[in-house]
């Protein structure tokens, strides 16, 4: 796989069991480019290598006198000098190769992954370890995959040079050979250590990280409420002990590093002092020491690769660790099966029975907002927490049972916090759709006028189309009614067969809303449309409205019917307590009967039906 090729056509079905594991099986699917880079490593490795036998050969030659043997220790040294340059320039190439494509291929999982689970991904992982194991994580993981093709060149050609220089020079090979294994074995010891540090200072530093993305997202609502000191001390105090850690952690990778200088240097005066002295007697030439002397000298490069080696995999197995943590998660049903045409017909849930009939304005009421959400996933079908429940049915045709995609198309469920991605307007709406509503009607029945006003001032150009205006990342130069009337707009624009809107209005103001709610109705006619709404604005205009009650359907009716018989529906609609309710009617009504009384209308204000 080269650059150019990109993005994997299949990433592939990673190993999720631990993130060893994971590392392992990226390095299998990595194969043909780790092979490549090993084979460049040993071209300019050994090319090193050989270098000493040329300037030792050039060294001796100039002691002898020789011209001739000096111009061929010249013309070696300049051959290998050039097989060198070949090596390095492709191995860096490769092993580059190697970090951006395992690096692509990571990515492309997690995004795999993150568009499969969709909201239930930040249920189960915290948003920031997300950000942290999407960019920081994947750098590390593809690090350590560019390191260990390198790292096998390099032991390769430490094994060939110990050997070589026994074979040169058996007596100074000797002590070279023992030398150069207890070098790279020395610091082994030290290792698990130093892993257990680095993983403890990746732990606080995800902490630290999830700590500020989870209060950046939620910068608005600590202001509101005042809290912006408090997560201010939390990420302070997050942050010193990340600091702590990092230098706990970099004080045992400077002992390694001081080893790994050490005692190659001791080696080094070792060979010098015995060699020296067996040159003195005569036993090997001055050409054979420096040819050895050389070969120390130059094999510290490829020993500095161990410790490289050994810090990327102490710093990627944590982020194995959390990437396949992140990969493992799956959704409750997998939805395998074949696609059965096009879905319509009425929508139904027998988990709690819900039903919106094909081609109505179906209002639900739940008492528990976060019941409401978990609801609306349910009603899309593939719920990211299955639990062996039955699935929802469209049709009669379990929507668990049909792919992921198919289900998406037929049913679309716009959640209480909708994203909207950075680019113009046109490009937000600018989406898989029936082609039959456009985007300048959905605007309109989502009351977008504002926000396209709003557009228009914020280009540089006081005549420029809205349409082209860019929305900044999240919309967040946007207000919170107008991000979620964009969002809307947008989900009108599908126009699928069933569309689902959890609290489409809740940021908005209550004229804004009955004509948004106005516009829904009438856009969407004859098209399924549900919504998860406690608004009477909306409920009122509802074909009918379903009460759900501890995951049960409590009462099914029209808004005024409900207002005026269930308790229940009225307590969570008016926000009105029984004793409230009781007072209010006893005080209009003297001697009426509470349990018949009738309530106001669906705006709250309305006359009082005699309960005699």
């Amino acid at each position: 796989m080269q650059i150019r090729d990109l993005p994997y056509t299949d990433p592939g079905d990673p190993d999720v069991r631990s993130g060893p594991h994971f590392l392992l099986w990226l390095g299998r699917n990595q194969l043909g480019g780790q092979l490549t880079s090993v084979f460049w490593g040993l071209v300019n490795q050994l090319g090193v290598a050989a270098l000493p036998l040329g300037v030792g050969l050039a060294v001796q030659a100039v002691v002898d006198g020789s011209g001739t043997r000096l111009g061929w220790a010249a013309g070696l040294i300049v051959l290998l000098g050039v097989v060198i340059a070949v090596g390095e320039t492709m191995l860096h190439r490769s092993t580059i190769t190697n970090w951006i494509t395992a690096a692509a291929r990571v990515q492309q999982l997690l995004s795999r992954r993150t568009a499969e689970l969709g909201s239930l991904l930040t249920r189960r992982v915290a948003a920031g370890e997300v950000v942290a194991v999407s960019t920081g994580d994947v750098e590390k993981i593809g690090w350590f995959v560019e390191a260990f093709s390198r790292f096998l060149a390099a032991a390769t050609a430490l094994l060939v040079i110990c050997v070589g220089l026994v074979i040169y020079q058996p007596a100074l090979g000797a002590v070279v050979a023992i030398g150069i294994p207890l070098l790279a074995l020395a610091v082994l010891p030290l290792l698990p250590v130093a892993t257990r540090r680095a993983d403890i200072q990746r732990d606080k530093a995800g902490l630290a990280t999830e700590l500020a993305a989870d209060t950046v997202a939620g910068l608005r609502v600590l202001r509101g409420i005042g809290g912006e000191e408090l997560f201010l001390r939390r990420y302070r105090a997050a942050s010193q002990e990340m600091r702590r850690a990092s230098v706990h952690s970099a004080r045992m990778w400077s002992l390694i590093t001081a080893i790994q200088v050490l005692l190659p240097g001791a080696l080094m005066v070792t060979v010098v002092v015995y060699g020296a002295n067996l040159a003195l007697d005569g036993r090997i030439t001055v050409g054979e020491l420096v040819t050895v002397y050389s070969a120390v000298l130059l094999a510290a490069h490829p020993m500095r690769t161990f410790e490289e080696v050994a810090m990327a995999y102490s710093y990627s197995k944590p982020s194995a660790k959390r990437a396949a943590r992140v990969l493992s998660l799956r959704r409750g049903t997998a939805g395998s099966g074949a696609p059965h045409g096009e879905l319509t017909g009425d929508l139904y849930d027998p988990v709690t029975g819900v039903l919106a009939p094909s081609g109505t304005f179906t209002a639900v009421v739940c008492g528990d907002p976060d019941a409401a959400g978990l609801l609306a996933e349910r009603l899309g079908g593939h719920p990211g927490d299955a639990e062996g429940r039955a699935s929802v049915l469209l049709g009669g045709v379990p929507l668990d049972d049909v792919p992921l995609t198919a289900a998406r198309t037929a049913v679309l469920v716009q959640d209480k916090d909708p994203v909207l991605l950075s680019g113009t307007l046109r490009e937000l709406l600018d989406i898989p759709s029936s082609g039959k509503v456009s985007a300048r009607a959905a605007l309109e029945a989502a009351q977008c006028g504002d926000v396209l006003q709003a557009l228009a001032r914020a280009s540089a150009d006081e005549h420029a189309d809205p349409m082209e205006t860019r929305i900044t990342e999240r919309g967040r130069s946007l207000s919170g009614g107008q991000r979620q009337r964009l969002a809307l707009a947008r989900s009108l624009v599908t126009d699928p067969g069933v569309l689902i809107l959890d609290e489409p209005t809740s940021a908005v103001d209550s004229h804004t809303e009955a004509r948004i709610a106005a516009g829904i109705r009438s856009l969407r006619e004859r098209r399924t449309t549900v919504v998860l709404s406690s608004s009477p604005l909306l409920l009122d205009l509802a074909d009918q409205v379903v009460l759900v009650d501890g995951e049960k359907v409590a009462a099914v009716g029209s808004h005024r019917d409900l207002l005026r018989t269930d308790a229940r529906y009225r307590a969570v609609v008016t926000r009105e307590t029984p004793a409230e309710t009781a007072e209010r009617l006893g005080s209009a009504l003297p001697g009426a009967a509470l349990p018949g009384a009738a309530l106001p209308g669906a705006d709250g204000i309305g006359t009082l039906e005699e309960t005699a």
